[in-house]
């Protein structure tokens, strides 16, 4: 912790921050909207949280046709907190502006790095682990992911550990409880931060956070989410490694704690990982308690069934950045302190940088920033004019499925889901896309499957197949729940 309150920051350093912030910024929304233009964007997950966004700028309670009919988003996660990018479709109605709201929540990101970083490496030292952290691989991964909830704690965790570090334990307390209104597993979290409280000696405050967070986490997930849910019950147990429930689980690590250990190895992508998380950062934050903060985060990842959880390219790590950073930060900071080491204020985060830059340069499957700053992604594809002529002959006010990269450019006028998943009943209108394996979903059909169930529900084919894809049509009426969707 800094020993002396830290000198003001003057305007010319809020003026270079601000413009690493704004360069940031830009690159991060050029990026958006070059995948959108290229349909690359997804209905998983930009769409779903353009539908629930747009809802609630109508009012209306988070339906979601995406995920199903009728289907409310609290009940699959809890993030009331989206409700705050309302206002942002008052001003434009698209799911664009969405890439728009992420940059803004990561972009601010920055000012609470700089601020915990400078006491410790001065203005350019700060400056430049600020801006090391925009171009951070995890950063990159949840830009060209294009939303998720988890954006919204990105920002609050930096700024949880700037608290903790100006000895402000209630303004802690505060940011730690908006976590429940992020997402029903920051419950988890917030124990986290009781534990790094109790390295605080604020022991009755590492109490209240401790009931908070486990008292939210069992009222949201026994409670509202099943309130919600279409299923009426909290559905995301996916740690049958662990055992067939949270009960079972804590006993296995309890009982088998180097079984449950290995789980965290078993996968070359957990092992990458775990490399890509902590080797950058030469392990430094191994030794912070406020490592601490990430853990669950982390643990829940690689414990989980699903595979493409532990691969380096998903919106998750976002969160984990700032955490990581700052808690290698607070570990450099004391040894520079300790052992007279004043040129690694410059060196860590100017390596940390120039990793981050070279890594955008040339490896883009992990950087995927890159393809923007390169020029690869300037060019429309081959299949754009095809799926373009396809929407256009979408109708407004209709009920159509349609393949996932066609789906966030039908959000703003239909009410359009997965093949298969909103019923037999309402669709109208089908996008069959040809050139994917898979069509989206939490159960993807191919397009094969896809065509067969079109025919036998009476689709026909409206024009002759363009590049792959093959728009499709039944006369049926109109279904009110299709025309009403989008109307306030």
């Amino acid at each position: 912790m800094p020993k002396h309150t830290p000198a003001a920051v003057s305007p010319a350093q809020k003026l270079q921050l601000g413009a690493a912030m704004a360069i940031a910024g830009v690159l991060y929304v050029t990026h958006s909207l070059l995948r959108f233009s290229n349909f690359e964007s997804r209905g998983y997950d930009l769409g779903i949280f353009d539908q629930a966004v747009r809802q609630y700028s109508m009012f209306k309670a988070p339906i979601v046709p995406i995920k199903g009919v009728d289907f409310n988003l609290l009940g699959d996660h809890f993030h009331p907190i989206l409700a705050l990018l309302a206002p942002l479709y008052w001003i434009w109605n698209d799911p664009r502006m969405l890439g728009i709201a992420l940059a803004l929540l990561l972009v601010s990101t920055a000012i609470p790095v700089y601020l915990f970083t400078r006491p410790r490496f001065g203005h350019l030292g700060a400056l430049l682990t600020a801006s090391a952290m925009l171009l951070w691989w995890p950063f990159q991964a949840i830009v060209n992911w294009e939303f998720h909830e988890v954006a919204f704690g990105v920002p609050i965790m930096a700024w949880i550990i700037f608290a903790f570090d100006r000895s402000r334990y209630w303004l802690v307390v505060g940011l730690s409880a908006s976590l429940l209104l992020v997402r029903e597993d920051m419950g988890i979290t917030i124990l986290a931060v009781g534990i790094v409280m109790l390295f605080h000696q604020q022991w009755a405050k590492a109490a209240l956070l401790a009931v908070v967070g486990l008292g939210g986490y069992v009222l949201v997930t026994s409670y509202l989410i099943p309130l919600f849910s279409p299923a009426g019950e909290f559905t995301y147990w996916q740690y049958t490694a662990l055992g067939a429930s949270a009960g079972a689980a804590i006993y296995f690590m309890l009982t088998h704690p180097f079984s449950a250990i290995a789980i965290l190895f078993n996968h070359q992508l957990k092992v990458a990982l775990w490399l890509l998380s902590f080797l950058p950062l030469a392990l430094l934050p191994l030794a912070s308690p406020y490592v601490i903060l990430g853990a669950p985060l982390l643990l829940s990842r690689l414990f989980n069934d699903r595979l493409n959880t532990w691969a380096p390219v998903y919106q998750y790590d976002a969160i984990m950045a700032p955490i990581l950073i700052l808690s290698a930060v607070h570990v450099l900071g004391k040894l520079i302190n300790r052992y007279g080491w004043n040129k690694a204020k410059l060196i860590a985060p100017a390596w940390l940088l120039a990793f981050s830059l070279v890594g955008t340069l040339f490896f883009h499957s992990v950087f995927p920033l890159g393809r923007t700053l390169t020029a690869a992604n300037w060019a429309p594809g081959t299949l754009v004019s095809a799926k373009e002529r396809a929407v256009d002959m979408i109708p407004d006010g209709v009920c159509v499925e349609a393949a996932d990269t066609l789906v966030p450019h039908l959000s703003t006028r239909t009410y359009v889901g997965m093949m298969g998943d909103i019923g037999t009943d309402l669709s109208s209108w089908m996008v069959i896309d040809f050139n994917e394996q898979e069509l989206g979903g939490w159960d993807p059909l191919s397009p094969p499957q896809a065509l067969r169930r079109a025919h036998a529900l009476g689709f026909k084919q409206v024009a002759p197949i363009d590049d792959g894809i093959l728009v499709l049509h039944r006369e049926i009426p109109v279904d009110p729940a299709c025309t009403n969707y989008l109307k306030s």
